[in-house]
């Protein structure tokens, strides 16, 4: 007997026509379904504004796919006024309240430990445990370990669907002329943020009710409960001031799904590129965030080298987003830059960023995620030009072709040529109509925008480049954007078994250290304590601690303490290193940071792991018993890299199989070297600045030649590991 999902698949539609179509159900795409609508909605504004008209229409059920979700987002930070509350948890509680027939299931990814810090803390008690059981949520760990569920959807009564990239979550809302200083772009904590972009699509008929039934698929995975069908009704809930770009066209679904738990690899998105690349005769139109990915890049190179082929045009974020991801995805990008403009022998590859003259500090965040090909494909999704979303990553794209008889072809491709023309219109501050007349009569579109290019607003070629001695230290397969899943014993992220369930006389006592533990954390969240915490106070602190007569026991106090508010080790490692010196530094950072490693293990161990597993993430159900065996090797390899922060890493092996002794030398053997290095480069530094001599400079750049030398010692043994298992 077949699956549910299964025979959904079996259902796919075939469209027939004389001439091959490029959109292929089984190769590019999952489905290929009608819709009677189709819109683009550029940036969150529309989107937000749309998807809580359309919500507030919902009979039935509503579907929400999310990479991130959070309760307190204001989709209209100007005001709803439509009689129901304006957060968006507070808003989606009285629509399903509303409507005694409607189900609502949000399924959003499990971030766990990754993203603790910088995401809405405990949603599902948010979303889900304050409500009755007809708004569902749930926190959704299934896939490889480093991979995530990075789909953006929206589904309403099987009738209506949003696709793209952006998520219902903070710090998304801005309008198309992205201002410097918009009053209303303001995060959940009040702090303006930089001006932001994104597309996401709007579709009906056919192609929604698909998207409907992968939501069930995908909720089917994370939960075991198939969610029922929406009955047919006559209720419309397209927004009635949304008027479609295009009507009756035909909608193809791409997905990438990574190899999981038996199920085989679904890599539809990476063929949709490469056959559209490979297809192309005139333009590739690329919108994307990321620009990394080797196999897009290969594609990309080999038509580049063609004496006819298509022009190339990337628009991408001038910098990538914080310090982490520059150093990390803009080098890889830096990379692949590189790689094609020496394939570029004629001149037809461009990489462009948007520019907004009275904008500071910081760029336009592009974040959507679009493509075209001539006037023939236009593709809207959550996929980046990343490995992760190749291959790595959960990911839905929505594409169309211009297809059918001559008429109907020419139709859908003046429609796409005004939806590219959208998108560079809003970047090269005129309208979509003037681009359309630059096109026809330059023809080419690298000359179309070097025609529209101005002083103001406008489109930037950009070179990004990267220093040797980073482009040294960052891998070529590097774990940020892998080319395939990474294996369990390489990379430890998870460890807790199952066990028996707490005794009952335990639970009152667990329960007030539960209890102590959320208060300083919601201490160091939300009061001034973490502004007491910057590198100058601490400074200060540790400076009085130095002299008192127990100064030892003191520092050593202070790393127990920042480690139970959850204060970053690297911060207090620091400032031990400026204010104590790198042999006295060294001794206090190692022994702080063991006894605070073992107070929260000894934490994580009294808790148990069905204590712990509500306070990281549900995926801590599934970690393996084999990492316990290892333990030793597990803790070096978490020490060593950047998984998770230090606290949380400490809980979770305290609940797990690991020994106290395995957990202590694994954090000892993984830390020290990295403590030493850290200690002495800080202390040096600041000798250097307060005293600058040619002595200290001399020590610093020794240290610096050290630091770097371990990072590739770290990258040659990891990809020497990696050859002999392959091997």
């Amino acid at each position: 007997m077949r699956s549910q999902e299964e025979s959904l698949a079996a259902t796919s539609t075939a469209v027939s026509s004389s001439a091959p179509r490029l959109l292929q159900p089984g190769r590019n795409c999952w489905r290929v379904e009608h819709a009677h609508r189709f819109s683009m909605l550029v940036d969150a504004a529309a989107y937000f504004k749309a998807v809580r008209a359309a919500l507030r229409e919902a009979r039935h059920s509503i579907f929400i796919l999310s990479w991130d979700i959070d309760s307190r987002t204001l989709l209209l930070p100007e005001g709803a006024n439509d009689g129901f509350p304006e957060p968006l948890g507070d808003f989606l509680h009285e629509v399903v309240a509303a409507n005694p027939g409607l189900h609502a299931y949000v399924l959003n990814w499990d971030f766990a430990m990754l993203y603790a810090l910088e995401r809405e803390w405990l949603p599902v008690y948010k979303m889900g445990w304050r409500t009755d059981r007809r708004l569902a949520f749930f926190m959704d760990g299934h896939h490889p370990i480093g991979a995530s569920h990075h789909q953006k959807i929206v589904v309403i009564d099987d009738k209506l669907a949003f696709v793209g990239g952006l998520d219902l979550t903070r710090s998304r809302w801005d309008t198309p002329e992205h201002a410097c200083h918009l009053p209303l772009r303001r995060g959940i904590d009040g702090r303006t943020y930089g001006p932001f972009h994104d597309v996401q699509s709007m579709v009906d008929g056919n192609a929604a009710r698909a998207l409907a039934d992968l939501c069930r698929v995908r909720w089917q995975h994370a939960t075991g409960h198939w969610p029922a069908t929406a009955p047919h009704s006559e209720c419309d809930p397209w927004p009635h001031d949304v008027t479609p770009d295009l009507t009756n066209i035909d909608i193809a679904i791409a997905r990438t799904e990574p190899a999981y738990e038996g199920r085989p690899g679904v890599f539809e998105v990476r063929q949709l590129y490469l056959d559209a690349i490979a297809a192309a005769r005139r333009d590739l139109f690329f919108e994307n965030q990321y620009f990394t990915s080797a196999v897009i890049s290969n594609a990309l190179a080999a038509r580049l080298a063609e004496t006819e082929g298509p022009e190339v045009a990337v628009i991408s974020p001038r910098t990538q987003s914080g310090w982490l991801e520059e150093a990390t995805m803009g080098v890889l990008r830096a990379r692949l830059h590189r790689r094609l403009q020496e394939a570029d022998a004629h001149g037809r590859y461009r990489l462009y960023c948007p520019h907004i003259p009275d904008l500071d500090q910081g760029c336009l965040n592009v974040h959507s995620k679009v493509f075209a090909m001539d006037d023939d494909v236009f593709c809207v999704g959550s996929a980046n030009l990343s490995n992760r979303s190749m291959v790595f990553d959960t990911e839905c794209n929505l594409a169309f072709e211009a297809y059918g008889s001559d008429a109907e072809k020419e139709r859908i491709r003046h429609a796409i040529a005004r939806l590219r023309s959208r998108l560079l219109a809003e970047h090269l501050d005129t309208t979509p109509d003037i681009v359309m007349d630059c096109a026809r009569q330059h023809g080419g579109l690298h000359q179309t925008i070097a025609a529209l290019q101005g002083p103001a607003r406008s489109l930037h070629a950009m070179d990004p480049q990267i220093t040797p001695e980073l482009d040294a230290l960052i891998p070529e397969q590097a774990i940020f954007d892998p080319e395939q899943p990474i294996d369990a014993d390489e990379l430890v992220s998870q460890f807790v078994p199952e066990e028996a369930k707490p005794a009952p006389r335990r639970l009152l006592g667990l329960g007030a250290l539960a209890v102590v533990l959320v208060l300083l954390a919601v201490a160091w969240r939300w009061t001034p304590l973490r502004e007491y915490a910057n590198l100058d106070s601490l400074v200060g602190f540790a400076r009085g601690l130095d002299d008192l007569p127990f100064t030892p026991l003191a520092v050593v106090a202070s790393y127990v303490i920042a480690g139970l508010v959850m204060m970053p080790v690297s911060l207090m490692i620091a400032v031990t290193g400026v204010v104590f010196g790198p042999v006295a530094g060294a001794s206090y950072a190692i022994a702080g940071s063991l006894l605070s490693a073992a107070a929260t293990y000894g934490i994580g161990w009294r808790l148990g792991r069905e204590t712990v597993r509500r306070l990281v993430g549900a995926r801590v159900n599934r970690l393996s018993q084999r990492i316990a065996r290892r333990g030793i090797v597990a803790m070096i390899i978490v020490r060593m890299l950047p998984i998770a922060p230090f606290t949380l890493v400490n809980l979770v092996a305290g609940a797990s199989h690991i020994s106290f002794r395995d957990f202590m030398i694994g954090t000892l053997l993984g830390m020290l070297p990295g403590i030493v290095v850290m200690v002495t480069f800080v202390h040096y530094l600041a000798e250097a600045v307060r005293t600058p001599s040619m002595g200290s400079i001399a020590v610093l750049g020794a240290v610096v030649l050290l630091l770097v030398g371990f990072a590739m010692l770290l990258q040659r043994l990891f990809a020497g590991r990696r050859s002999v298992e392959a091997k």
